[in-house]
This record gives C-alpha cells, structure tokens and sequence, in this order.
C-alpha cells in the first residue's frame, strides 16, 4: 500500500498556516490528551494555556494567542504525522481529532449530486444492486443537474410542486431544494478519531463509502473560528431502508473521522478561502488493488457554510462548549468495484486519504467498528486526566 509523502498531510502553505490540534501523550509524568499549536513546522504543547480546543476557541484573541503562546516544543509535524500513519509503530505521541468537548454536528444533502444519489438509496430500498436502474429513472425523470436551484427559493418550490405532481418527490428533495437544511448528530463529543486512526463500519452493511468533508469549527458565540476535513462514514444500506435509521448508519464506533488540524482563520486562511478551495478523495484497496479518485468543489454547493452555521446555532439552538459542523458532500462513489453495476462499496483494509491543498490530508483504514479499539476515553476521563496534571 503506498503512502502520501509527508508534505501531502500538511496544507500547501504549511509555512503560514496558523494550525491547532491535539495528540496523545505519553512521558514519564503523564499520559492523556494535550493542545498543541504548529507554527513554523514545529509542534508545541499548550495544554498548560489552554487545557480543552474547545475552551481555547472561546478567546477573544485566539489568533493573536496562538502565534505567540509559549508551548513545550514536541518536534517536527512532519515527524508527527509520519508516525502517525496507518502501520506506523505505536508512537509516544500521536494524533488525535482536534475537538474535545464541542457538539459533533453534520450537514446532509448539501450538494446536488449527493441529493440524487440519496433519492436512488431511497428508492433502491438499501439494495446495491438496483441501484443503478434508479439512477437511470431518476435522471429520466427529474434530471441530474439541480445545482442553478438555490434552496427555499421560488424555482425550488416550483420544481417541488412539479415534482409532487409526477409522484417523484423525496424526504431528501425536502431537504435538498427546500428552505431547512439537514442538520444531524454525527457523533459525540470526545469520539471522533483523528489522523492515522482506523474508521469503524457496521458488519451488517454491506454498502457504504467515505464522506469527503470539510468541517467548521464554531465556538459558543457562533464565530467560525477555523476548519479541518472529516469523513462522514455513510452506510448505505442501512439509511436507505429508512432515513429513521441515520442514527444508526452514522454514529458508530469510529464512524466519524476529523483532522489532521484546525487551520484557524487569520490574514493567509479565512471563510472565502474555504468557499473557494476542492476536497479530494482517494480509496486505495488492501485486498484488490482497487483505486476510486475524486474531486468535490465547494463552490458547487447549494447552502453556503453560513447559512449552515446559522441553522444549527442561533436562539433556537445553543452550543456551550462550542460544535464541529461537517458541510456536506457532493461525492458519493458509484464506480463498480466487484460486479457490474454494483456500485462501489468499501472493502475492509481500504486507505482513506482525504485533502485540500490549504488543510492538508486526513489518512485513515477502513475496519469493522467491532474490532477497532473501543472508545474509552470520554469527558469524565479527559477531566480526570487534565485535573490529575493540575490544569484544571
């Protein structure tokens, strides 16, 4: 199996990027989560000044204070994430998700093509293998293009009505085309893996793929401070047969993956840069040698990230600790993999590499959430640890 160089992980202006994270540490006081800040390609601890990336968030002058923070220094990041890739011998510091204690919250149906492919789940009942004849009916139908359609917008609800009409609409128009955007709990705060780690399915699917996503991090006021990629691990199948069902295709051990780093907004990164850049996908196979690229552009999505932020946070919904909110994907892989018109689903062994050139590269291996390492470490655990250290 080949692995990225070790520029790849890191964004293409790794020399300006501002970027935050955490890893595991192991010395001989302690061993648990720290916050660490990248400046220059060096890493430094800064568990001492801010214990949480949630708490650290939160800082009026979190730009400022993270470029001039004093922080014990841990080496080189190229070094980090070297030993952090999958097969890489159990390091005495790793890469963890760059969240703690923020909500995990996740946009669905963001992007026209991802609209369509939900509607062929919807109408495939879960089966793989009918899918591609729904594919077929739907583009017959409706089309395949919907992206000049903006959300909750007077052509919306008339391609609505029209689409009522032929007995042809779906949950996922509704919220594909319609004015509320779907907003759901990926998973929980403290179990998200990061860089390197194994992401989880259900043995009982037998369909699924990787999201490609960028993911905003929000703080307790609804600033976005910042952004990282993350793979939504979708099962298929499972939402398919009923969208009631997402919680369980969803949440899952290791099912939500997140990193390498929040790149935070400042004079080189902000918002527009965001809007503007592409998320890349590669499936590299263990077993079969198999290899599905991919490209999605923000640009082609139909909700811009604010108006995202602002249907998950506001007076309706608060957010004490702060929350990570996936985008959404365009890229739902149809390329057959084991049979003809099978579509693709993922093999057991898969290398999941998932970039943008200004965030750099999330690598992750594709297991059984039954046999991935359990997650243990929760809240609780991470103040026991912090309060065993004198940080809190």
């Amino acid at each position: 199996m080949s692995t990225p160089i070790q520029s790849a992980f890191l964004p293409q202006d790794v020399e300006q990027a501002l970027l935050v994270g955490r890893v595991w540490r192991k010395t001989e006081a302690f061993e648990g989560p720290c916050v660490v800040v990248v400046r220059g390609g060096e890493v430094f601890d800064i568990t001492v000044s801010a214990a949480t990336t949630a708490e650290l968030f939160e800082r009026d002058d979190l730009v400022p204070f993270a470029r001039t923070v004093a922080g014990e220094s841990l080496g080189s990041v190229d070094a980090l994430l070297a030993s952090s890739v999958p097969d890489a011998k159990a390091p005495a510091v790793r890469v963890l998700a760059p969240c703690d204690l923020q909500a995990i919250k996740a946009c669905g149906v963001t992007f026209a093509v991802s609209l369509i492919e939900r509607v062929i789940e919807e109408q495939a009942g879960g089966d793989p293998a009918k899918a591609k004849e729904v594919r077929d009916t739907i583009a017959a139908t409706i089309g395949s293009d919907l992206s000049k359609i903006k959300p909750g917008s007077e052509a919306a609800l008339k391609l609505k009505a029209e689409l009522v009409r032929r007995d042809a609409w779906s949950q996922y128009m509704e919220v594909g085309i319609g004015p509320d955007a779907e907003v759901f709990s990926k998973s929980q705060p403290m179990s998200a893996v990061g860089f390197g780690a194994d992401v989880g399915l259900l043995p009982s699917s037998n369909w699924n793929n990787p999201e490609p996503e960028i993911v905003l991090a929000v703080n307790s006021r609804g600033d976005i401070v910042g952004a990282t990629l993350g793979n939504d691990v979708n099962l298929r199948d499972i939402e398919g047969r009923s969208a009631l069902l997402l919680g369980k295709c969803k949440d899952n051990n290791g099912s939500c993956a997140i990193g390498p780093f929040v790149r935070l907004f400042d004079g080189s990164f902000d918002l527009d840069a965001v809007r503007a850049t592409s998320v890349s996908l590669r499936v590299e196979g263990e077993d079969d040698g198999f290899v599905l690229e991919g490209v999605s552009h923000m640009r082609e999505i139909s909700r811009d990230p604010v108006d995202l932020v602002a249907q998950t946070w506001g007076r309706h919904h608060q957010y004490p600790d702060g929350f990570m909110l996936f985008l959404g994907t365009m890229f739902s892989p149809i390329k057959d993999r084991d049979a003809p018109g099978a579509g693709f689903t993922h093999h057991l062994g898969d290398v999941v590499s998932i970039s943008a050139p200004p965030l750099g590269a999330l690598i992750n291996t594709v297991r059984l959430s039954t046999e991935i390492a359990p997650w243990s470490f929760g809240v609780r655990a991470l103040y026991k640890s912090l309060a065993a250290r004198g940080l809190l």
